[in-house]
């Protein structure tokens, strides 16, 4: 494989990105990154959110395991300001693996109890938890659920990579209707435990995802734009309906791109076969798969402002179908392709899509993503991101699993501690894949950087 990561100062990142034809901006001021954020009745402290990283780790029931509770005390230790609470799906049927969070009164005391343990800890490192933000992403898997495939719409594209007849039936629209009652039932759940936002997760080809890109789908849930939002929509009303004082945010695709298989020959990544122009492909040209168009995502996100949505997370693509456009990598899992681009075309494209989302909604917080690559490099590129007003917030998602304290290390030290920077080895996407223990599914975490935790649960998953 191809090593792409060889730079050692910002000067190198920076005429790396800049040969490659890329808007890559970096700052050495980090100070905008540590200022207040002010939106509606709530003052983050920084611009630092710790994005859903799902640890896998729930009981067979849906409440947070120990090493749940023990990853949100380090979240909650920090220092970031916002920490937005991982998946947890609002029907058992719903869930991605056996050991996902699910929401419901019985699982209410363990999400509690994570969420008090995430304050003390922020409490305890940083003190004033005052202008500190939690809250937890709502979600049902679609196609993703690991009892069976709910599926929303065929994606002639996407099925034969998954060994989906599309002949299989889809989820009827009274299954879809009902839903709306279980997510605002889950809402008024995390409301009254003391989360202050819920996330009606969009994003990664679950199901409310996949419905955005439905337009073969007949009735009232597929077509036209009206009726692939007709979901998401009900869904949000109703929880402003139910409970008027829980803020409503949403982690949302803005580009699914096409399906990616690997090459038998050289390993690399490359498209699904397909025919043009595209039929389920949200946020993308449908004639040119590689090509974003933010028409009907800005269109979505303007009706979504006026619905009460208040918090927006920009992302992209899918951790199974297209994880060099999620997350740019150096190195794949081992169930995974090369990544078929340079990691640093991927780390501008949500950059890129970022700031014309927050550029189309200057008033609207806006949550970027893809920073992860870019390793200690992340935060001056994050200062430059915030201070031109390219989003609102910095999210890292998989480096707060090798270096949970990176907001400390930054305001202490004015820099990461490196021996602790993730290196995007893919350890943990290779531990959420792994599903052959007694439970069915292995917990994730950072095996090289957490090594008495995940080391020896590496080793098992390994054999």
């Amino acid at each position: 494989m191809a090593h792409y990561f060889k730079f050692r100062t910002v000067s190198d990142i920076a005429a790396a990105s800049a040969g490659l034809g890329l808007e890559l901006r970096f700052a050495d001021d980090l100070s905008p990154l540590f200022q207040a954020v002010q939106f509606g009745p709530f003052r983050v402290g920084n611009a630092f959110c710790v994005q859903p990283m799902e640890g896998c780790d729930g009981t067979l029931d849906g409440a947070p395991g120990d090493l749940a509770l023990r990853r949100y005390e380090r979240f909650g230790a920090g220092g970031a300001k916002l920490i937005w609470g991982e998946a947890a799906a609002v029907t058992e049927e719903g869930r991605a693996n056996p050991r996902q969070l699910l929401i419901n009164q019985a699982t209410a005391p363990g999400l509690e109890k994570m969420l008090r343990v995430c304050r003390q800890a922020h409490r305890d490192a940083i003190g004033d938890d005052a202008d500190l933000l939690i809250g937890l992403q709502l979600t049902h898997s679609g196609r993703y659920s690991h009892r069976k495939p709910l599926i929303a719409v065929h994606d002639p594209i996407l099925a034969p990579r998954m060994a989906i007849d599309l002949t299989a039936p889809l989820v009827d629209d009274d299954y879809l209707k009902r839903l709306v009652d279980h997510y605002v039932r889950a809402a008024k759940t995390a409301h009254q435990i003391g989360y202050q936002f819920v996330d009606v997760k969009q994003c990664h080809r679950y199901l409310l995802s996949e419905l955005l890109a439905a337009t073969t789908r007949p009735g009232p849930y597929g077509g036209p734009l009206e009726n692939r939002t007709r979901l998401a929509r009900e869904i949000i009303a109703g929880i402003r309906a139910e409970v008027p004082g829980l803020m409503i945010a949403t982690r949302m695709n803005v580009y699914d791109g096409i399906p990616y298989r690997k090459n038998t020959d050289s390993n690399l990544g490359e498209p699904c076969p397909h025919e043009l122009p595209l039929t389920c492909a949200w946020g993308t040209n449908p004639n040119d798969p590689g090509e974003p168009d933010l028409t009907e995502p800005i269109a979505w996100i303007r009706e979504m402002a006026n619905l009460g949505v208040a918090l927006v997370n920009v992302s992209m693509g899918s951790p199974y179908a297209t994880p060099h456009v999620i997350r740019p990598f150096e190195y794949p899992p081992p169930d995974g392709y090369e990544t078929p681009e340079h990691p640093l075309i991927g780390v501008a494209r949500h950059f890129r899509l970022t700031a014309q989302i927050q550029q189309a909604f200057p008033d609207l917080p806006i949550v970027g993503s893809g920073y992860s690559y870019l390793q200690e490099f992340m935060i001056p590129a994050g200062a430059a991101n915030v201070r031109d007003g390219r989003c609102t917030f910095v999210g890292i998602g998989r480096a707060t699993l090798a270096q949970p304290d990176f907001v400390r290390q930054l305001a202490e030290h004015g820099k990461l501690d490196r021996k602790r920077i993730c290196r995007t080895f893919s350890y943990c996407t290779a531990l959420m894949r792994s599903k052959h223990n007694e439970m069915g599914q292995y917990a994730t975490g950072c095996p090289p950087f957490d090594k008495e935790v995940y080391g020896p649960i590496w080793e098992e998953a390994k054999r």
